[in-house]
């Protein structure tokens, strides 16, 4: 894996549940730096404070969701080049389409494993 698993990641979820279960797979996968934000007004706030490698962001979420924390950070000339994958529990083939149109990276459907995460996350760095 070319991956650079010292690189900081930040995991956007509205539910504590879900974040911990992402920092756990990561933490798997070999992650240590892994960092969280409620939602994604949070998230644009620890952006602007720190340079992360990863974000891992849900897409359901209140008031600001996954996917305008998405088109957000796309805009943001100082990050657009920011590696983003997105999870969510819904597989509609409509959202995975605006999310690749809005420049998602990759996606993932929940329930997923740590080596469905890997996957996902290699595919970001080597594709």
């Amino acid at each position: 894996m070319s991956v650079d698993l010292s690189m900081p990641v930040l995991v956007v979820d509205d539910y504590k549940t879900m974040v911990r279960i992402i920092r756990n797979l990561l933490k798997q996968i070999g992650f240590d730096d892994v960092d969280e934000a409620a939602d994604g007004t949070e998230a644009l706030a620890k952006l602007k404070e720190r340079q992360y490698g990863l974000v891992i962001s849900d897409w359901n979420m209140e008031p600001m969701t996954g996917y305008e924390l998405l088109k957000r950070v796309r805009d943001d000339a100082d990050l657009t080049r920011l590696p983003f994958i997105m999870v969510t529990a819904e597989a509609k083939s409509e959202n995975v389409i605006a999310a690749k149109k809005a420049g998602v990276n990759n996606y993932i459907v929940k329930p997923f494993n740590a080596q469905t995460l890997k996957s996902k996350i290699e595919n970001v760095f080597e594709g």
